[in-house]
């Protein structure tokens, strides 16, 4: 089964990749990082020459070709490019075996897969009756993220104060049983981050999410002195090696893989059996859209050290041009007996969306400096 092309199809924010063989079958991966797109799509387009004429089924020898087959590596738009066309490999392989892609990684290690929503609101009382909601629909973990209601300026010390007073009225509101992650997107700094864990200690968050910039791991080592709340960080990673001194050190405790970011199932694969060694568990990141969302649902289906995946719904026209996404009964993503992903795409539905150069918020500080969205 060889490689004939390899396409990049922009859907609005995000970034499918169709890779077409001469067996009639395709798959399909995605490329979403929700920013520079065009980047990712430029970096796709080099890579077709080296691809068409392969063999589809030596997905480990393509991944390790593309990633070593240049001397400057890596990166975030590299790696997105060859997360595609990981997925999009994965996706073909099951398609060409008739199996579900998680029966190729080792089976099922589980019978569904726990996800968690988002949660929020401009006053404590719109952040609980939104929870309600989603409890109502059957949703057993919740992320909050109050620290986004600073806009347009975001100040640390505010932030933290809003921080502690919505997440004790949603408390107070629905009680202990239900688990919260809290996000807090990169925003403070370690000192910061120490204050922002001690306000939120008493409402026993499941952990904290991304409580500092990622760029330096071992800055995460600090705050892990000064604070008993487990830490989840990892969704701006992109290769295993930045995951390793992390895991290694014991600085996290839920590693949150993006598949987008990671290049593909067969790194995201890796990095959950490094954090097995450590007994971390993987809580998989997703912004980016339905293929992404369901490559993550194969993995966390077939690895033992599975937590929960994020999730959301997508709109009705995501899910027109890319129908048969995980199903999602009770909280969980359950699973089904198509091929592959179980996605497909409709190209007319494709065809109607213009494609987008999605740039996420600048934000600053109200002395104009510039502030980590």
């Amino acid at each position: 089964m060889q490689i004939t092309a390899v396409r990049a199809l922009p859907l609005d924010a995000f970034l499918l990749v169709k890779i077409e063989t001469d067996a009639g079958l395709y798959g399909l991966g995605e490329a979403t990082i929700r920013s520079r797109p065009r980047a990712v799509v430029e970096a796709l387009n080099h890579l077709e020459p080296l691809l068409v004429g392969q063999d589809a089924t030596r997905i480990e020898h393509i991944w390790q070709d593309i990633f070593r087959g240049t001397f400057w590596r890596g990166g975030p738009v590299l790696q997105a490019a060859l997360a595609g066309i990981d997925i999009a490999l994965w996706d073909l392989a099951g398609k060409a075996l008739g199996v579900p892609c998680y029966r190729l990684l080792g089976g099922a290690a589980r019978e569904k897969v726990r996800i968690y929503r988002h949660t929020g609101g401009p006053t404590p009382e719109a952040l609980v009756e939104h929870a309600r909601g989603l409890l109502a629909e059957g949703c057993t973990v919740l992320r909050i993220s109050p620290t986004d209601v600073q806009q347009p300026h975001f100040e640390p010390g505010p932030a933290i104060r809003k921080a502690r007073e919505h997440f004790g009225a949603l408390r107070e509101a629905i009680g202990e049983e239900v688990e919260v992650i809290f996000e807090a997107h990169t925003r403070f700094t370690p000192a910061r981050a120490i204050e922002l864990c001690k306000a939120i200690e008493p409402f026993n968050p499941v952990y904290i999410e991304d409580p500092i910039r990622s760029e330096n791991a071992s800055s995460l080592r600090l705050l892990r002195q000064h604070t008993s709340l487990p830490i989840g960080t990892g969704e701006q990673w992109h290769s295993k090696w930045q995951f390793r001194e992390a895991i290694e050190a014991d600085l996290i405790d839920y590693a949150r893989v993006d598949l987008c970011r990671v290049a593909g199932i067969t790194e995201g694969k890796k990095i959950a059996a490094m954090c097995e060694t450590h007994y971390q568990d993987l809580a998989t990141h997703y912004t980016a859209g339905i293929v992404n969302g369901a490559a993550s649902f194969h993995l966390n289906m077939a690895i033992p050290n599975c937590y929960v995946q994020e999730y959301a719904p997508p709109a009705d026209w995501h899910a027109a041009a890319v129908p048969g996404g995980p199903e999602v009964v009770d909280g969980f993503l359950i699973p089904n007996d198509r091929p592959g992903l179980g996605v497909t795409l409709d190209e007319e539905a494709l065809a109607r969306m213009p494609g987008t150069t999605s740039e996420p918020p600048h934000w600053r500080r109200e002395d104009g400096s510039v502030q980590d969205w």
